[in-house]
């Protein structure tokens, strides 16, 4: 079976690992997915859930450029909800809650019926390295497996630690063994590591709950997807979640565990994600709150199995349970499994290139939690990544490398590389810049085109695309050419309590107001008899709604963006010597040899690096 030399070897299987495989198959690298378990492909170690703020708009991405993250989660969804309907476009943000067993034997059905793609069950525990390449990989039973290059995908196997009050032992996640050597053998060859943790609830019996106290969250009337593709449909029937509260009793019962809780203790001493806290952590660091809030959220359709989202714990497990029985509606709760923190090795970002691979060995590329960040989303986007740009490596072809103005994943990378991270790393909206470039609604339109150029999406999906788009543009120019009748909208404005027109414009110009929506517009003959004539689907008139109220704020974000490619222009060579520039600080000197920015863009969001320093290098790289 290994006589064969693989053009890609991805290293793991969870949601970096089947991206990652999955796009260098894909793509046409003969590719081998190894891992420990294969009955845990793209399992949701925590919370059964994909999207969320910022995570929704990096999962539609990644199903633009021909990723399966949208499919499976459309597949294997029980809800779905449009979060920050409230604010504008561009903060909506799509996350469903999942099936967990259902959206790991979907990932599983979509990989196996990927070309160009095998799979083995082992631990990998070096590399083989020639030179400054690395050639393949060497399992735990002294197998070795050649390859042109590899990714690794590792999640928080590697030394994996898990904790329980005063009880610790190894394992990747509940259930599953560390991973060990791969650590030792990357720091042999030079690579710097660190240590992180993240944490998990407990997940309990539904049928010990009394929903009936606590606060219903059901899904949207109207459920959108994921995915742009026609593979999956949106939902006909959904489950809700529930919102209950912790107390001064239940934070007086934790509390009362905190000289054996390794948070507090010394036992667990890396850095944990400063945005999902553990309760424990929430209520020490939060003391002057009285309650927090309790997500529960059911595991899948045909499961009683429940997790406990917002009580992430490493307390022992008799304070877990004593603690969370005095939280309403859980009185009579009966444990499946105590929640954990865990405890694993990363490897600073700032080691790689924006194509992912690292500086110190060629064609070896990191993805995922191996580079310190923490979420299904986050990981999976890398994974995408590095898979595209290790079949680019193996075939001579450059590296796909998006820009902050072109995709969330775009921002996720470059902070990274550029930034690094010393907590797990969490998208956030707010670290965009060009937030309104980069909704939701318009992730096919950035970049389902670079897809079909990669040959990771196929041509009647792209003619899917471009249909799409054609009614974008027809529904603008009808709304741009067409005028209103003031008596219909002013009935309308009365109704709304706005002010009134004074004469026919166009319908456009009706459309950019605040309080107007496209709804609004389906009521008025003209419009609907068009819309169905031309056959203009929902999703396209909602985006040609955005564009025509945004158009505005979206233009001078593509100016801004124009302004800064100018920097992105200035390139630095690989073997610039910072050392020799006496008028640059010495901070901006030890930051710009160790990261190593390709242009000045780069080099302006390194951490510490000041206007002055720019304007050092630009004169310097002018002349």
């Amino acid at each position: 079976m290994f006589n064969q030399k693989y053009d890609v070897i991805v290293v793991g299987g969870g949601h970096a690992g089947c991206e990652a495989a999955a796009a260098a198959a894909n793509m046409g690298s003969k590719t081998l997915l190894i891992t420990m378990n294969l009955q845990t492909l793209g399992q949701m170690s925590c919370n059964p859930a994909m999207g969320g703020i910022a995570k929704g708009q990096i999962v539609r991405e990644i199903d633009a450029l021909g990723g399966y993250s949208g499919i499976v989660s459309d597949l294997s969804a029980i809800q779905f909800k449009m979060l920050n309907r409230s604010k504008g476009p561009a903060m909506w943000s799509p996350r469903v809650q999942s099936d967990r067993a259902l959206f790991t034997l979907t990932w599983r059905q979509y990989l196996e019926k990927t070309s160009n793609l095998d799979f083995y069950q082992e631990m990998v525990h070096q590399l083989i390295v020639e030179g400054d390449k690395v050639v393949g990989v060497e399992t735990q039973l002294g197998m070795k497996i050649y390859s042109r290059a590899v990714v690794l995908t590792n999640g928080t196997f590697l030394n994996g630690l898990i904790h329980i009050g005063e009880k610790n032992f190894g394992g990747g996640r509940a259930g599953e063994s560390a991973s060990f050597g791969l650590t030792e053998n990357l720091t042999a060859l030079g690579f710097d590591s660190g240590r992180m943790k993240t944490g998990t609830p407990p997940r309990v019996d539904g049928r010990s709950l009394d929903l009936s106290v606590m606060e219903e969250q059901a899904g949207d009337e109207m459920p959108q997807k994921f995915s742009y593709s026609n593979q999956t449909k949106p939902l006909q029937q959904q489950r809700s979640c529930y919102i209950t509260y912790t107390d001064p009793s239940v934070h007086s019962t934790l509390r009362d565990g905190f000289d054996r809780s390794p948070m507090f203790n010394g036992s667990i001493t890396s850095t944990g994600p400063r945005y999902c806290p553990s309760i424990e952590d929430k209520i020490n660091r939060f003391s002057d709150k009285d309650r927090h809030q309790i997500f529960v959220e059911p595991e899948g359709w045909d499961t009683v199995e429940v997790y406990v989202n917002g009580f992430s714990t490493s307390l022992p497990e008799d304070i877990q349970y004593e603690a969370l029985k005095k939280v309403k509606g859980f009185e009579n709760v009966k444990f499946f499994r105590p929640g954990y923190a865990i405890e694993y090795d990363y490897f600073p970002p700032t080691q790689l290139s924006h194509s992912l691979e690292t500086k110190l060995v060629n064609n070896l590329f990191f993805a995922g939690q191996i580079n310190g960040t923490t979420g299904y989303e986050e990981a999976a986007a890398q994974g995408l990544m590095a898979g595209i740009n290790a079949h680019q490596r193996v075939h001579g072809q450059d590296a796909l490398v998006l820009g902050r103005e072109q995709a969330y994943i775009g921002v996720l990378i470059d902070d990274l590389i550029t930034k690094g991270t010393e907590e797990p790393y969490r998208m956030f909206t707010s670290r965009a810049e060009y937030r309104t470039l980069l909704r939701q609604d318009n992730a096919d339109i950035r970049l389902t085109p670079l897809a079909h150029e990669l040959g990771l999406i196929g041509d009647s999906a792209y003619q899917a695309f471009n249909k799409k788009q054609e009614q974008v543009q027809l529904i603008k120019q009808f709304l741009v050419q067409t005028s209103f009748d003031p008596k219909e909208v002013n009935t309308l404005l009365d109704k709304k309590r706005a002010p009134r027109v004074k004469q026919s414009d166009k319908l456009h110009k009706l459309l950019a107001r605040p309080y107007i929506d496209r709804n609004d517009l389906y009521a008025f003959s003209i419009v609907d008899d068009y819309v169905q004539s031309a056959s203009i689907d929902d999703l396209a008139f909602e985006q040609a709604e955005i564009q025509v109220k945004y158009q505005g704020y979206i233009d001078k974000e593509v100016a801004l963006a124009k302004k800064m490619k100018k920097l992105d222009a200035v390139k630095i060579p690989l073997d610039f010597n910072y050392g020799d520039l006496a008028s640059l600080s010495h901070e901006a000197k030890e930051k710009l040899t160790a990261i190593q920015p390709i242009n000045l863009a780069q080099a302006s969001r390194i951490s510490g690096i000041n206007p002055s320093d720019i304007a050092v290098l630009l004169v310097h790289l002018n002349r």
